[in-house]
């Protein structure tokens, strides 16, 4: 039987995704449960402690890598990283008062089966995001918080620009039980909005 390629929306901006390999990838880690797999692969979008509790992933398999914008944005060029069951794309993140460009990230993933998830980190509008759009992306997660990062109006501007299957509003209430709130989530007014709950999981494809 083939295994499903599913994700976990824990809460604020981290993320699970287990493989059709039955690889595990989890993305800033902080919010929320579900730290129990073994993980493979490991993203951090930039140093801000509600995006890098890595010490919430106790266990690792052999051969575990770790990526943070340090690696991701390596020389000031965001890089690209191939682990066979992932590729994995830094994109441009940043571009407001809190979060540098020069040292923060999103990333693009790409999964064996062709699937393309993004997950912007903490931004703004970018450059980039026109660009992204000729990645034909399906699931797209934006930050819509209004107080560190764009609001909910700008985060959907964004998706447009984005242009993905599916828009999810993530990190969008800090101080709230793991960093979301169904009812902020409902005024995300982007196309093709996919509104994922903090501890929900999801098949992806």
């Amino acid at each position: 039987m083939k295994r499903l390629t599913a994700l976990l929306y824990q809460g604020q901006g981290s993320v699970r995704i287990r493989t059709a390999e039955g690889k595990v990838i989890y993305v800033d880690p902080y919010a929320g449960e579900g730290y129990d797999l073994p993980a493979d692969l490991i993203l951090v979008t930039h140093g801000h402690r509600d995006h890098n509790a890595l010490e919430k992933i106790e266990n690792r398999n052999d051969g575990c890598v770790t990526v943070t914008q340090n690696e991701a944005l390596s020389g000031g060029v965001h890089q690209t990283f191939d682990f066979g069951f992932v590729k994995v794309e830094a994109v441009e993140a940043g571009y407001n008062k809190n979060h540098d460009v020069k040292s923060c990230v999103g990333y693009v993933l790409t999964l064996t089966d062709g699937t393309k998830v993004y997950l912007s980190g903490d931004t703004s509008t970018t450059e980039q995001m026109p660009k992204l759009r000729d990645m034909e992306i399906d699931y797209a997660f934006f930050c819509s918080d209004g107080k560190f990062n764009m609001d909910l109006a700008e985060a959907a501007t964004c998706a447009e620009l984005v242009g993905a299957k599916h828009n999810i509003p993530y990190h969008m209430a800090p101080g709230a039980p793991n960093g979301y709130s169904r009812e902020i989530a409902e005024q995300f007014a982007a196309p093709n909005r996919l509104i994922i709950d903090a501890g929900q999981e999801i098949a992806l494809g």
